[in-house]
Parts: structure tokens; sequence; C-alpha cells
């Protein structure tokens, strides 16, 4: 079993910057790949970033080319370097770990 902890959310401007993290736990070996959802507008979690333990990336079609993603698979951490904010990107945003691990979720605020 694997457990999730995140953190780096918080309050943002349009155009700033934020770094969310995720840290695993527990039984990291069966980890193959990792990454972020938020809320969409009918409230289910969609896709922001995925990345594979063979350092493939998965972009949602909104956070291309502002965000990336990268793992540090020696203390088990993912990254998403969240630029170019804009308002829209306020939301909750999840680690996970397929096919059925979530983090608590972090608030990410942007304001206009």
């Amino acid at each position: 079993q694997v457990q999730l902890v995140e953190s780096g959310g918080g309050f943002a401007q349009t155009g700033g910057s934020l770094r969310l993290s995720c840290a695993a736990s527990g039984r990291t070996d069966t980890i193959i790949a990792m990454g972020w959802f938020r809320l969409g507008p009918d409230k289910q979690r969609e896709l922001v970033a995925m990345i594979t333990s063979g350092n493939q990336e998965i972009y949602g079609d909104s956070v291309k080319d502002r965000f990336s993603i990268s793992r540090d698979d020696d203390k088990n951490l993912v990254h998403l370097q969240m630029r170019s904010l804009k308002p829209d990107d306020t939301n909750t945003y999840y680690c996970h770990v397929p096919p059925t691990t979530w983090g608590q979720g972090t608030q990410v605020n942007v304001s206009s």
C-alpha cells in the first residue's frame, strides 16, 4: 500500500508560479507512475500531468506548455511546476498513483 502527502499549494497572482510536491511512502516499489489531477467542470477528477517510471510525461490540454512534472525516485517525490498561472487553474490538486491511491489534495488559488 502506498500513502501520498501533497504540499506546496497556496496563493498566486495571474502569471505567477507555484510548485507542488507529493511524497510517497509505503510500498513505493510498486509505483509505476505518479501524477496530478484536479476537479473538472463536472466535478470529476481530470488529468493535469502524469509521469511514468520511464519518465514519459503526459499533460492535460489546458496545462501543456505551462506546467511541468518531474520525479525524484531516490526520495519518492513527484513535483509539479506550475507557471503562467491563470484564475482557471484555481482548484484542489490531487496526487495520484494508479490505480487507486490518492492524496488528500492541496489547494491552489490564482487571483486575477
